[in-house]
Parts: C-alpha cells; sequence; structure tokens
C-alpha cells in the first residue's frame, strides 16, 4: 500500500485541465449509473460545530477503483494553528478489497472542490458565451486561494478584473503574481457580489449574511454551501445541486430554501443535467444560476486514484509494510 501526503500531491502537481475532465469523466459515469456512493454519515460528539464525515464510494468505468474519505472539520482548530479540517482517503482494489493506498492530504480535498467548479464553470461559459469574466471569492482560506489558481489556469484569458474580500484581510502577496494588476482587495462583500459575473462563497461563515438578490446573469458557487440568507435567493429558477439527497440537509443554504420557500428535488437541476444535457440552455442570459455541491464521494475517490496512478507511475509516495497476515485460519 502507497501513503500519499500534500508534499507528494505537490510533487506530482497540479494539472486543473486534467482534473476538470476527470470530474466531467465521473459526473457521465455516474449518470451512466455505473456508481455507488450512499449518502455520507456525520459524526458529532461533545462540541457540535465539529463534524467528521464517512464518504464510501466506488466509481465504474475506466476508473474502476473504490474507497473512502474521512473527512474531519473543526472549526476551532484555527486558534490552535491547525487547519480547520483533516482529509484521509483509503482507496481499495475493486476485485480483492486490498487497501492500494492511504492519502493524508487536505490538498486533495481543496482540489477536488475546485475541479468540480472548474466543470461548472466551463458550462456556464459554454451556455452564456461573456467575452470577459470578472471574478469574486469571498474567504481567501485554502480554498477560496485554489479556486482562483484553476480560474487563472483554465480562464485566465478571459479575467478581466478579479476582486477577493475576506474578513481576516487579504495580502496581495499571497494573489498569484500573473494576476495582482487586475485583482481588488475589497472592504465588504457587497462590493465583490454587486460586480462579478462569476462569484465564490469560500467562508467558514457560522452565520448567514448574503441577503440581497443577485445580479442577474451571476454564476454563483456555492462552496461553502451556508452564506445566503433564503429570500435572497428564493426567486431563482437556475438551481443547480450535484445530488438532492446529499445537499438538501445539514442545514444548506437549499435545505433552508425547502423549508421556507418549498423548494423540491423537481424545481432543481442536477451537475448530470447541466454536463451531460446542456441544462443551462433552457433559461435566458439574464437568469442568475445558483449552483450548490455538497460534495460527492465519486469525485474524492476519482481525483485520489488519479493521483495514485501518478505516484505509481513518478515512483512517488511512501510504501507501507505488507504484514502478509496467516490464513491459513478455516
Amino acid at each position: 500500500m502507497i501513503y500519499l501526503h500534500d508534499g507528494h500531491i505537490r510533487e506530482i502537481g497540479v494539472d486543473w485541465q486534467r482534473l476538470t475532465d476527470i470530474i466531467e469523466d465521473i459526473v457521465k459515469i455516474k449518470d451512466a449509473g455505473d456508481s455507488v456512493h450512499p449518502i455520507k454519515p456525520y459524526l458529532r460528539f461533545r462540541k457540535p460545530e465539529n463534524r467528521i464525515i464517512a464518504m464510501p464510494a466506488f466509481v465504474g468505468g475506466s476508473f474502476n477503483i473504490s474507497g473512502i474519505k474521512w473527512i474531519a472539520s473543526f472549526p476551532d482548530n484555527r486558534q490552535l494553528g491547525l487547519p480547520r479540517a483533516h482529509n484521509t482517503i483509503i482507496l481499495n482494489d475493486t476485485a480483492t478489497g486490498k487497501p492500494a493506498a492511504f492519502i493524508h492530504s487536505g490538498m486533495l480535498n481543496g482540489l477536488r472542490t475546485a475541479a468540480v467548479s472548474g466543470l461548472m464553470l466551463k458550462a456556464y461559459i459554454a451556455a452564456r458565451r461573456p467575452s470577459k469574466l470578472r471574478l469574486g471569492i469571498i474567504g481567501w482560506g485554502p480554498i477560496g486561494r485554489l479556486h482562483l489558481d484553476m480560474c487563472v489556469s483554465l480562464f485566465g484569458d478571459m479575467l478581466e478584473r478579479i476582486t477577493l474580500y475576506d474578513l481576516s484581510g487579504v495580502d496581495m502577496e499571497t494573489v498569484p503574481e500573473a494576476v495582482r494588476a487586475i485583482t481588488d482587495i475589497a472592504n465588504d462583500w457587497q462590493s465583490v457580489y454587486r460586480n462579478s459575473d462569476v462569484f465564490a462563497t469560500c467562508t467558514v461563515s457560522a452565520q448567514r449574511y448574503i441577503d440581497e438578490t443577485p445580479p442577474k446573469g451571476v454564476l454563483l458557487l456555492n462552496i461553502s454551501l451556508r452564506d445566503y440568507m433564503p429570500q435572497s435567493v428564493a426567486g431563482l429558477k437556475a438551481v443547480v445541486v450535484d445530488e438532492w439527497v446529499e445537499v438538501c440537509r445539514e442545514n444548506t443554504d437549499v435545505e433552508q430554501l425547502h423549508i421556507e420557500h418549498g423548494l423540491l428535488e423537481s424545481n432543481v437541476l442536477t451537475f448530470a443535467d447541466v454536463i451531460c444535457r446542456e441544462g443551462l440552455a433552457t433559461f435566458t442570459k439574464e437568469e442568475p444560476v445558483f449552483f450548490n455541491p455538497m460534495g460527492l464521494a465519486v469525485f474524492d475517490i476519482g481525483v485520489a486514484d488519479y493521483y495514485l496512478q501518478e505516484a505509481l507511475r513518478l515512483g512517488k509516495g511512501i510504501e507501507l509494510e505488507d504484514a502478509h497476515p496467516d490464513i491459513s485460519y478455516p
């Protein structure tokens, strides 16, 4: 079994085009019915704001891999100088169940998240055909930074303006040098929200704060899932989810829309509707698109398998000893 950590992932490198292609392949595999991902259980104890989530999945098609993601989210960790989230993944051979890899990588979680957003943004651009994009990001932690890296890599020629905001401030030195000349640091979220064509919430906000209806035609990448007051997005027609049964729970914005405004599964598009069936083409260009990705284990397992295969090809990682247990018992 191979052990991989963030250092190995960085050594292998980030190919955003390849990662978004992987997400697209998995969307199509899932849509064809060749995947399994039971609904995620949440483990909570003592402090309800802390959670550990189990995300098992099988991805068929060209991947043919199974495994489980076990991710802990402890918001107070930042006060201890620790990451908020600790992400681990075990991959298993689908023929024997033998463990193939153990991965401890917060970076991998961020790469999957941004790659999903990247594929959604590709579909938005294909449907709306904008000539330029004004990108706004709220929250300048690892997820926000990876979203900007992804956008610069895949859509850099289209970026007209970038606006960032974080309650703790944003150091311009942390912005990729290639886009600093077109980047603004905002003093509030409102100015970012009102002046963006693509607006990503990458926060850990404990309270919903967005109380304005969105600008016409904007793509709202609701990564953190709990930033919008329900009334601000209640009138939107183009609501997209990765999986209704996953996202309509755990106090997400979609669940609040369901409870307070009667949003139903039949009222939303799935990620597969958008990618496989050009679902956004049914809306006018002025209609905002509200994307709510809860995060599906099939994407994590698929991306992890890509890094496992690259590690094997490049000779990266640490080989863990097989204990060769006695199997002579009845």
